[in-house]
């Protein structure tokens, strides 16, 4: 199954390599790095609660029509006919 974070992995191992292979100074190395790697772990905490919102937002739409897929438009007719044909009378 193909996720995001493996998308994400792969282009922070690409920023890694690019900054092993082109950045001599180790200590900017080193805080190219961090940058990379706290910037991976914000974008899949972002992309978590993205996907969180909109399983919930499925299911509760799911449970929705299921409910209104119960309601019976016979029952109610007969209740409005009813009570028509009592103030009728």
């Amino acid at each position: 199954m193909f996720t995001l974070d493996s998308t994400l992995d792969a282009v922070q191992t690409g920023q890694k390599t690019f900054v092993k292979t082109f950045v001599q100074n180790d200590r900017i190395a080193q805080a190219m790095n961090e940058y990379v790697d706290t910037q991976t772990e914000y974008t899949k905490k972002a992309l978590k609660a993205t996907s969180d919102m909109f399983s919930n937002i499925t299911s509760e739409s799911v449970k929705a029509m299921q409910e209104a897929s119960k309601f019976d438009l016979t029952k109610i007719n007969e209740t409005f006919t009813s009570a028509f044909a009592k103030k009728a009378k």
